[in-house]
């Protein structure tokens, strides 16, 4: 690793950026310096000017794959090099405004039938209950799930925030079954037992990409032509809780987004209690096989 990597990993890690931020933003380096075959502390502000010019017009990259090389090459630039040039200024990367893939309830539990492995089948099903990202199922431990409250505690989030959701009854009973096949004293989702030979003893838990793979595989199967991913539970979960009439706000808790425009891209702002919510997050849960 070279020294200017080893400092800009550093420096994010000093920024708080998340694991997965880190790894985008030094790949996005690695391929600028690749581009001109050399260290971009050599790179002068014209030629990174043509590089943008090149991934807009030559390569024609979506909004979303600009958008992570602009921010991480700036962050680069202006943190670890300190080069704080007018062109960073200048780029406005695109913003794509797409609505959600969502899958109706019999959708859901048609794609979730088709998930032949329980460990899979059953993180799928508390994604879609809890309306969680993969990133925060997957790691879920014992002490998160509240049975006395019936919420589940969702740890280090995204942006690295804590929050609290409610736990369907039948997703407690789906849990609590599951767990009861391996008994790990930590993790919900411990490695299966093909990977760690005794689940109990697993030192980590099942990989996200085991998960984002059945959910494929699931999707084929179902024969449902929508091009949805794992992510697509979680627009699908706050789709169904609006089309129910609950709050936008409680929506917008429930998922952790910051503003309420994020939450508002689903549908118009409602008002009902967030005894309603429960009560359709329960129904909605209801059946899920597990």
């Amino acid at each position: 690793m070279t020294p200017l990597r080893q400092r800009m990993i550093e420096d994010m890690q000093l920024r708080g950026l998340s694991e997965n931020t880190q790894i985008a933003y030094v790949r996005v380096a690695r391929q600028l310096a690749e581009y001109y075959d050399r260290s971009p502390k050599d790179i002068s502000e014209e030629e990174l000017r043509r590089y943008f010019l090149y991934l807009k017009n030559e390569r024609r990259v979506s909004s979303n794959t600009f958008g992570v090389a602009f921010y991480g090459i700036k962050f680069l630039f202006q943190y670890t090099l300190k080069r704080a040039w007018p062109t960073f200024e200048l780029i406005q990367p695109p913003r794509e405004k797409k609505l959600p893939v969502v899958l109706s309830t019999n959708e859901v539990r048609c794609l979730l039938n088709c998930v032949h492995r329980q460990h899979y089948r059953v993180c799928l099903s508390t994604i879609y209950s809890c309306g969680l990202r993969v990133g925060e199922c997957v790691p879920l431990q014992v002490p998160d799930i509240d049975s006395a409250r019936m919420v589940l505690h969702v740890r280090n989030g995204k942006g690295r925030k804590d929050r609290v959701v409610p736990l369907p009854k039948s997703t407690l009973r789906m849990l609590r079954h599951y767990w009861s096949t391996h008994r790990h004293p930590q993790w919900i989702f411990p490695t299966p037992p093909r990977l760690s030979g005794v689940p109990s003893t697993a030192t980590r838990p099942m990989s996200a990409a085991g998960v984002r793979q059945a959910f494929r595989l699931a999707l084929q199967e179902s024969g449902i032509q929508k091009p949805a991913t794992v992510h697509t539970l979680r627009h699908s979960y706050a789709t169904h809780l609006l089309e129910a009439g609950v709050n936008l706000r409680l929506i917008q808790a429930y998922l952790g987004h910051a503003s309420p425009r994020t939450t508002a891209i689903y549908t118009h702002l409602t008002h009902k209690s967030e005894n309603v919510a429960v009560t359709v997050i329960n129904q909605m849960a209801e059946g899920l096989p597990w």
